[in-house]
């Protein structure tokens, strides 16, 4: 039976800070990363904050934005309206925070809608030739109309709405990922451990899930935040030309587009929903440079 030496002064010595904390190269792990890749760092602490900011929206001394007040309309910046108020009376800085709702709900409802379709057609299309002959000529006849133009022309057929929006800019999106993905998997076939698996006799779908699916989420992941950012873009010019969310929804597309007629003596009410946005779409691609470093091994070598 062991026992346990105790001091001279018969107290056990208290543990020391070395002791209580992890190891150095744990608590260099983070800052190591950050290093290596501050493109990732940088987007994604600016990308939860804008999160965070629509989510807390209520919370961050906003009023309702669609409140009318005829009687303070145009206000200037000031401590009642931090960034004025437009030509209805309601705060622009209550609409520009409820606003980020719209359009952080649209560019991630867009990316992963189009990535996931897209990454369905790209698999088949890429393992079936007599599908791909079929599916990659209307995507072929899809990209060559610009999105914008395509998406302009689904919302034309439909009434404006969020959902709506979503869905035009999707159907706009899915052929560059399905292309991408087709030609990712093109490449992967002809590898020799999907050639053996194939002589073999594994099943197709198999194969697809074991060996092809994993190799594709890579690129398919970093196209994603690209297709969130143009999304972006994407539903503040639908709602700038009135072909987007209606107009009583707090958007910055809609609230640009109010402001426009005032631009030259109120500028502020274009000013500030635009500034909100350009940040927004460039953490969004700062973290997808930062994704693609991470992600393709030849850029993490030179890394």
């Amino acid at each position: 039976m062991s026992t346990t030496t105790l001091p001279p002064n018969g107290f056990t010595p208290a543990p020391q800070l070395a002791d209580v904390l992890p190891p150095r190269k744990e608590r260099g792990r983070v800052g190591m990363f950050i290093v290596r890749y501050p493109t990732i760092a940088v987007g994604g602490f600016m990308v939860s904050l804008f999160i965070l900011m629509a989510i807390f929206a209520p919370f961050l001394g906003t009023v309702d934005p669609t409140a009318l007040a005829p009687a303070k309309r145009t206000r200037p910046p000031s401590g009642d309206y931090w960034f004025g108020s437009d030509m209805l009376g309601r705060d622009v800085y209550s609409r520009v925070l409820y606003g980020a709702r719209i359009s952080l709900i649209v560019g991630f409802s867009v990316a992963i809608c189009a990535a996931s379709v897209g990454l369905f057609i790209g698999l088949v299309s890429g393992f079936i030739r007599s599908v791909d002959a079929i599916v990659m000529r209307i995507m072929d006849g899809m990209m060559s109309i610009p999105s914008i133009l395509l998406a302009i022309a689904m919302m034309a057929l439909t009434r404006a709405s969020v959902e709506n929006v979503i869905i035009a800019i999707t159907i706009a999106d899915v052929p560059r990922v399905s292309r991408l993905v087709r030609g990712v998997v093109l490449t992967l076939r002809e590898q020799p451990y999907v050639e053996a698996a194939i002589a073999s006799g594994t099943r197709l779908p198999m194969i697809i899930i074991k060996h092809i699916l994993p190799n594709t989420l890579a690129p398919v992941l970093v196209q994603a935040t690209f297709l969130c950012a143009s999304a972006m873009i994407a539903e503040a010019t639908l709602s700038f030309i009135g072909a987007g969310t209606p107009p009583i929804i707090p958007s910055w597309g809609n609230i640009m587009a109010e402001g426009r007629a005032l631009w030259q003596v109120k500028p502020y009410i274009v000013f500030f929903p635009a500034v909100f946005l350009s940040i927004t779409v460039l953490s969004v691609n700062l973290l997808g440079d930062g994704m693609r470093d991470a992600l393709d091994p030849r850029m993490a070598k030179r890394i």
